[in-house]
């Protein structure tokens, strides 16, 4: 495994990063990879690794084991009746798309004002319907852009002391979305 030669096919890793995948096209000293997210990437040999394998181990061979170790694989009763139970907020929270051209059918002839304005009335009416029916969490997306309907979001949502927020997964949204927790009363 300490070799440096890298061949379509062999699982990688980025040495300073926390990206992986599969070599698909060794140029010079240059490697393509495609990642475990689908992208394609290029590295230099001296940034990746190759993943250890277990078949794949060259220091190890069978007729060198001086003992043999026999392990036990059928699962244990513990193992089998194992289920998991996951926290109902990570069940899939509601989401609420505020590019306008989700919100009406035409918004040609709209001043930015206006947008703004639905976008804002449409964030409230949610927040205030989670609110109301005792929903513990939703998420609005409101996209990069310039940040002004961020800005404006969080300030709607300091009016509420039951609401806390945060941004929203950078893997599932980007930097476009928001997170709005809702501290119930105990009525």
């Amino acid at each position: 495994m300490g070799t440096n030669k890298f061949e379509i096919g062999d699982r990688v890793a980025v040495l300073d990063d926390a990206i992986s995948g599969v070599v698909v096209q060794v140029k010079n000293d240059q490697i393509s990879i495609q990642t475990d997210d689908d992208f394609m990437m290029t590295f230099f040999v001296n940034e990746l690794i190759k993943e250890n394998n277990t078949n794949d181990l060259d220091y190890f061979s069978k007729s060198d084991a001086s003992h043999k170790i026999k392990i036990d694989t059928t699962p244990t009763r513990a193992q089998k009746n194992f289920t998991f139970k996951s926290d109902k907020r990570d069940k899939g929270a509601p989401e609420f798309d505020l590019h306008i051209e989700k919100l009406v059918k035409n918004f040609r002839g709209m001043s930015n004002f206006d947008i703004l304005t639905i976008q804002l009335e449409t964030a409230q009416r949610h927040v205030e319907f989670a609110l109301k029916n005792r929903i513990p969490k939703i998420v609005l997306i409101h996209g990069v852009g310039e940040g002004i309907l961020k800005t404006e979001l969080e300030f709607l949502l300091r009016k509420y002391p039951q609401v806390t927020f945060q941004e929203a997964s950078y893997q599932k949204y980007g930097m476009g979305a928001t997170e709005i927790y809702f501290q119930q009363n105990s009525k």
